[in-house]
């Protein structure tokens, strides 16, 4: 078997304590960043909830559900989901796969078997992102509109457009705030204010509202911005 392909970060839910303690201690000897929340609410309300590369979910959970928290998560971020679950019945698998999740595995299971199935997910989403197999978005100049895969047209303001053109060149690899800053002639005295991340979440939800793709624009944790789907100019 090749080397393991592992995700560089990955939240890992799970109420069951001393599992998911121990879990997380075996992806770290990985090389994995691993945060553990046991309890689905703490997730949602941490900074960093939809930045990580990977996510670990029990399905019975405090707070929300689950199936209704890999739900939430489709719709912020297409990182990689493997459900770890004790819950059993015949529509289980069927729901997991329906509401978002790469793959699911029936607790009791072995940490080593948890960190094959993370790699072979990890591996499919970077094999299809290199194969062209996600569908590309287009950045049109002329028009100054963010044309989505299956045709909706996103309307895009001049700082928009600058923001779109610097995660254009960047080819898919993330860009760092203040190099955003820079290209938006802000000074590093407005660096710690709210106006990129406002700008960010607005162009969000504008993608949001005419198309039902996930969006792609994703923020990475300590880092800026990235987009994570091809992204071409007309």
């Amino acid at each position: 078997m090749g080397r393991c392909m592992y995700p560089h970060s990955l939240a890992l839910i799970d109420d069951d304590h001393d599992y998911a303690d121990f879990l997380g201690e075996h992806l770290r000897g990985l090389g994995m960043d691993v945060q553990v929340f046991n309890d689905s609410n703490d997730l949602l309300a941490d900074v960093a909830a939809f930045e990580r590369d990977f996510y670990v979910v029990d399905l019975t959970l405090p707070g929300v559900d689950g199936l209704d928290l890999i739900k939430i998560l489709r719709r912020r971020t297409s990182a990689g989901v493997l459900v770890v679950s004790g819950r059993l019945g015949p529509e289980v698998f069927k729901n997991v796969l329906g509401a978002g999740a790469d793959m699911y595995l029936a607790k009791p299971i072995q940490f080593e078997q948890v960190a094959l199935a993370i790699a072979a997910v990890q591996r499919r989403i970077a094999g299809n992102l290199a194969g062209g197999t996600a569908q590309a978005w287009k950045l049109d100049m002329r028009a100054s509109e963010l044309v989505a895969p299956d045709g909706g047209r996103v309307s895009l303001s001049e700082i928009d457009r600058v923001v779109l053109e610097c995660l254009l060149q960047a080819h898919g690899q993330p860009v760092t705030r203040q190099a955003l800053l820079e290209r938006l002639g802000r000074g590093p005295a407005q660096e710690g204010d709210d106006g990129l991340n406002a700008t960010i979440y607005r162009l969000r939800q504008r993608i949001k509202r005419v198309t039902p793709a996930l969006v792609p624009l994703q923020a990475k944790s300590r880092v800026g911005y990235v987009f994570q789907a091809p992204l071409t100019a007309l």
